[in-house]
């Protein structure tokens, strides 16, 4: 939900990214670096949940002076260099946290030290000086710090399995009570089902309502399941299960962040879960990864990025043996050359997603897939001819999509009706076009998307000079009434 009151600007805030820091990863990706990372900090004994997405944040200059845990991995890992060489504001300037002073600074080789009665977690002197999992930067308002507690507690009493198992439960996963209620040193089945079920939730709860408020929640689960990945296993077959089921939901975790706009975490999400599939040779896994950043890409602005990532998917995708898979992945090809204006690569790609969708489902179709049948067919044939310009076109494949929808995605039905509303409005027809955007107002009590509140913007703005069509007035004035839910 949106803050009533907008926070100034700090004077003091970086005004640029933090390129030191950024040279130091060299070309290596966020998420290798962030692997490196972690596993300096288990040589000094430390336990930090780093992933693509600290490192993003700490690059773009968000996170100004780590906490003190990443600060004695960071000066263990470049030994000799102060926070300062590394790029970050002096602890002294950074304000709210009750730093130490700089000759407290704990020593970079030193491992944790021992806690006594007194650091007690709940103590707000251990709150001030010793939060070892709290990545956040101080002036950060949107960080929800619940979640960060509840990492932090879980880290504190057990191994990477038992805060796994105690993580994966924001959204309300079904986890083996004995996975919380005892330290496990090697994740096992039970942790690796809990982590299926985990991507299967998520992808359940935003079918039917969208990614807007399920996005910060989700993060939890899946720092939760990297340190599964951490932990190690006890058997092959579990190590397998755990990096395909962290890859997958990082995915859905990228899909929540794309969904609701903020398509630099996407980037990064969906970074992590390819460095993920190629470590381990999983080209379902790699398949997926690519069809996500191609779908990114397009949105994002970038059609020729879209194009490459969805051929790089077929490739990978090929030896799979699903043509359902290939069907989508040519749809995410043709919806890069749309972004391109190329009509007939378009065409050709269309053609190609038709044939192979024709060839009907098989055993091999990927699980994430249950969303694709002919309703997001015609879905995304429709957002191809928009980008086109031809509205008559993308208006019959967009109603088309409504209609075949199954009740049960209720956020399709929404985004569907929204592409159909701006095609009409765009093509010259008014009255329709209000009405579908009446329609899509109903559901959004049900669905929160800023990609489909975002569409009805737009058709809004398309609308306006037709205040006196049949219908139009009264979409209008619902929609300017209508909050926007952050």
């Amino acid at each position: 939900m949106a803050s009533s009151t907008v926070t100034p600007p700090r004077p003091d805030r970086p005004p640029r990214p933090n390129l030191a820091f950024r040279q130091l990863r060299g070309q290596r990706s966020p998420a290798e670096f962030a692997a490196l990372v972690r596993r300096a900090a288990r040589e000094i004994d430390e336990r930090v949940s780093c992933d693509a997405r600290y490192i993003g944040r700490v690059e773009a200059g968000e996170i100004r002076c780590p906490n003190y845990a990443y600060e004695r991995v960071f000066l263990h890992m470049f030994p000799g260099r102060t926070l300062t060489d590394l790029g970050f504001a002096p602890r002294s300037s950074v304000r709210g946290r009750g730093a130490r002073p700089d000759d407290e600074t704990p020593p970079a080789h030193i491992g944790r030290p021992a806690r006594s009665p007194a650091d007690a977690p709940g103590t707000d002197e251990t709150r001030r000086t010793y939060e070892p999992y709290d990545t956040q930067d101080p002036y950060d308002t949107h960080h929800d710090h619940e979640e960060s507690d509840v990492l932090r507690r879980a880290f504190m009493t057990g191994g990477g399995a038992t805060v796994a198992a105690a993580s994966l439960g924001p959204l309300g996963f079904a986890l083996e009570a004995s996975a919380t209620e005892r330290p496990v040193r090697r994740a096992g089945g039970s942790q690796a089902s809990a982590l299926e079920e985990a991507v299967r939730r998520i992808r359940l709860l935003d079918d039917r309502h969208g990614a807007d408020g399920l996005y910060r929640r989700a993060a939890t689960p899946l720092r939760a399941a990297y340190a599964l990945l951490d932990a190690g296993a006890t058997r092959q077959a579990t190590a397998d299960r755990l990096h395909s089921g962290a890859g997958e939901l990082a995915i859905s975790v990228g899909w929540l962040a794309h969904d609701s706009g903020r398509f630099e975490d996407a980037r990064s999400h969906y970074a992590e879960a390819l460095a993920t599939a190629r470590m381990t040779g999983d080209n379902a896994l790699e398949a997926h990864a690519f069809c996500n950043t191609a779908f990114l890409a397009r949105d994002a602005g970038r059609p020729r990025e879209a194009v490459r990532a969805a051929q790089a998917a077929q490739r990978v995708a090929r030896p799979l043996g699903s043509p359902r898979l290939m069907s989508l992945l040519a749809l995410r090809e043709a919806g890069g050359w749309a972004g391109l204006a190329d009509r007939t690569g378009c065409e050709q790609a269309l053609a190609r997603a038709q044939a192979l969708y024709e060839r009907g489902a098989t055993d091999a179709d990927p699980e994430w897939m249950s969303f694709y049948g002919e309703a997001e067919l015609e879905g995304l044939e429709a957002q191809c001819w928009s980008t086109l310009g031809d509205w008559p076109r993308a208006a019959r494949h967009a109603r088309r999509a409504a209609e075949l929808q199954d009740p049960h995605f209720t956020r399709n039905i929404a985004l569907y009706t929204a592409e159909l509303a701006d095609d009409l409005a765009r093509g010259g027809r008014p009255d329709e076009a209000a009405a579908a955007g009446l329609r899509v107002l109903d559901l959004l009590g049900q669905v929160q998307s800023s990609r489909i509140q975002t569409m009805l913007a737009g058709t809004a703005r398309v609308l306006l000079p037709h205040r006196r069509a049949s219908g139009v007035s009264e979409f209008l004035e619902r929609h300017a009434s209508t909050p926007r839910k952050v």
